[in-house]
């Protein structure tokens, strides 16, 4: 009770108040050791009702409670109600004098129904039945409850109707054997109300109606079934002494016969003994099946989980299969696209170096024959022009440094043709460990093939870029040799960047990740534009420089002739590397369609992995199908050996009753 009362202090200081002397020190009193809390006529604070509500639950160490005369508000009673609901220990309670009314009385109905330790309940001098709504409520709660033997219900303001609930309660309750109900307002229609109820009522041994203006008869009637319920409780209770005096002889009956009967128990206990094996057995099969089912649902719970898994994994491949097939279509379509936007452009190229070409052969012929008509006038001018022949002896040696300009350019013009093969061969060269880089990575993830695929058409992207460079390089050579070759190529090339920047203007729309890519390769083209301007002032002073060279000198046909071979073999070279470049496009095609075979393949695979754990499922669910059957065949003959035991039981209990009625003892003890 230390503990308890420190629990109080503890709750109470928790809540902001001091915890009531009165009850520490009735807690640290002899009664309080014993079990038995007395705070009759003490006023209590709601802190400590509330406090000592919270302590209540559970196994309190209370046995009694007396709390009448405390002056309790219906919130502290609440609180204090609330907290018994769940105790286990209290058999004792006194309410008495608290004015008990509507908050309490719905309390107590729910005490009645929720408390399975209070025996003996006084609420004496209350005023529970004056709303009889929650009189009702009490009542319903009195009907539910099994434990209760004793209430007292004095001076309570009960009418007639309120004994008509009690009497309602009291047909189901099972429990109670003394009430009281002294001192109230049932009247007559009340009294006849218990009095029907003690008809169905058996267990109910004490009733007082005294001052309820109940008439005489009936409560005369009441006496009758309380003392007709006395004389049912005598005679049950004699009856239980003749049982046992009957057992008893039984008892003496059977040490007198156990000398006669050896052998027959001897078999019984053997008979017990096999049927305890059997058993045994039975129940070792059992558990042994029961693990097994358990076993079995255990598996089919994991190979449940396991296809839930690969139903996702299936799912979510099968989702970035469509989703890389999409992407796979976009690319093919924009490869198509741009395959035959470069088809178009090298079948332009050709027109264009074939239309060249036939320029070119016109202004070779024009030149032939102008260069014919020239000779003639040199050698009609030779005759004339020897006293000419310092000045033409310093125009040999500026036709020879403009000759050598001429080849250095055009030794650059190799080098720069040749570094560039190099770097289209080892872009080639990449492109191609790329490839396979991709086609590694497609096989072990399909979430890099975006990226790769991104890289492959920026790579592409540039090196188309570069190819264009590389024309506009071979046109700038063939510009700054001839002057209207260089016009028309001019405007070619102005055609061409004006077609690319309708493509490259196409292109952004679709490809917005290409948007660096097309920045730098803008940069680029105006960075060329510069160079190519600078290039057409340098030709142009070039041209007109020539055009005085050669009315003078027959030697730059033989250059012209060499520059132009050098030109074709160029052309050449270009469309046999793009050429090649188609190819390679052909055969990343090819790649491309390999991948979508290898796609298709693990959609087989999917299918046949999701095939076969199904068919594993249903083998399963027939495996626990057969073992459910034999479970029940196995329960089927456990009931079987049971029903069995039970027959032989009952034969040898008939047997031994028939022995017993046919022995001279059990004659004698029938008779008497």
């Amino acid at each position: 009770m230390e503990l308890f009362g420190q629990e109080y202090a503890r709750l109470c200081a928790a809540a902001g108040a001091a915890p009531q002397e009165v009850v520490l020190r009735r807690l640290r009193e002899p009664d309080g050791a014993r079990g038995r809390l007395d705070l009759a006529a003490q006023s209590l604070s709601l802190q400590t009702c509330s406090a000592l509500g919270r302590l209540l639950p559970g196994a309190a160490p209370l046995a009694a409670l007396a709390l009448g005369d405390c002056g309790l508000s219906e919130e502290g009673v609440r609180l204090l109600l609330h907290g018994l609901c769940s105790n286990t220990t209290v058999k004792y309670l006194d309410l008495k004098g608290n004015n008990l009314r509507t908050v309490g009385a719905e309390a107590l109905g729910k005490l009645l129904r929720q408390n399975k330790s209070i025996r003996s309940l006084i609420l004496e001098w209350n005023s529970l039945g004056m709303w009889e709504e929650d009189f009702s409520f009490f009542c319903q709660g009195l009907r539910a409850n099994n434990i209760l033997q004793r209430l007292d219900l004095r001076n309570n303001q009960i009418n007639h109707q309120g004994a008509a609930e009690l009497a309602v309660a009291l047909t189901q309750n099972t429990s109670l054997q003394e009430l009281d109900l002294r001192w109230n307002n049932i009247g007559l229609l009340g009294g006849r109300a218990l009095l029907n109820c003690l008809h169905s009522n058996k267990t109910l041994k004490r009733l007082e109606l005294a001052g309820n203006n109940v008439p005489g008869d009936i409560l005369k009637a009441v006496e009758q079934a309380l003392d007709h319920n006395q004389d049912r409780e005598a005679i049950l209770s004699e009856a239980q002494n003749q049982v046992n005096i009957l057992s008893k002889e039984v008892l003496s009956l059977k040490d007198e016969k156990d000398k006669q009967f050896m052998d027959f128990v001897d078999t019984v206990d053997k008979q017990k003994e096999e049927r305890a094996r059997s058993e045994k057995m039975s129940a070792a099969r059992v558990s042994q099946l029961q693990e097994a089912l358990d076993e079995q649902y255990s598996i089919m719970n994991s190979l449940k989980t396991k296809l839930q898994l690969t139903e996702a994994a299936l799912a979510l491949s099968e989702q970035k299969v469509h989703n890389l097939g999409e992407l796979l279509n976009a690319m093919k379509q924009e490869q198509n696209c741009a395959a035959e936007c470069h088809f178009r452009e090298l079948q332009q190229l050709k027109q264009e170096g074939a239309d060249r070409e036939g320029r070119l052969m016109h202004d070779l012929s024009a030149a032939s024959e102008k260069n014919l008509l020239l000779r003639n006038q040199v050698d009609e001018l030779e005759r004339k022009c020897k006293i000419q022949q310092a000045q033409l002896f310093q125009v040999k040696q500026d036709l020879t440094n403009t000759t050598a300009e001429l080849k250095l350019r055009a030794v650059e013009a190799e080098e720069r043709l040749e570094m560039e093969k190099r770097r289209f061969k080892q872009s080639l060269e990449d492109m191609e460990s790329l490839r396979v880089k991709e086609v590694d990575r497609m096989t072990q993830h399909m979430e890099a093939s975006e990226r790769s695929m991104h890289n492959r058409i920026q790579r592409l992207e540039a090196i188309r870029i570069s190819l264009a460079e590389e024309l506009s390089q071979v046109k700038a050579a063939a510009l700054t040799e001839r002057g209207q070759a260089e016009e028309e190529l001019i405007k070619v090339r102005s055609q061409a960047r004006l077609e690319e920047q309708q493509r490259l203007e196409h292109l952004e729309e679709k490809l917005r990740l290409m948007t660096e890519s097309r920045d730098e390769a803008q940069n680029c083209c105006l960075k060329q534009k510069e160079m190519v301007a600078e290039a057409q002032a340098k030709a142009k002073q070039l041209t007109l420089y020539a055009d005085g060279l050669r009315r003078r000198l027959d030697e730059l046909q033989q250059d012209l002739d060499s520059k132009e071979g050098e030109k074709v073999t160029e052309l050449n070279k270009v469309k046999v590397e793009l050429q090649e470049q188609i190819g390679h496009l052909e055969a990343e095609r090819a790649a491309q369609d390999g991948l979508r075979e290898k796609i298709a393949a693990l959609e087989r695979q999917l299918k046949a992995l999701s095939s076969n754990h199904r068919e594993a499922l249903l083998d399963k669910e027939g495996e626990l199908s057969l073992l459910l059957e034999k479970l029940r065949m196995k329960e089927a003959e456990i009931t079987r050996l049971r029903e069995e035991e039970a027959q032989r039981a009952s034969f040898l209990q008939n047997a031994i009753m028939a022995y017993v009625q046919g022995s001279p003892l059990g004659t004698h003890s029938s008779r008497k």
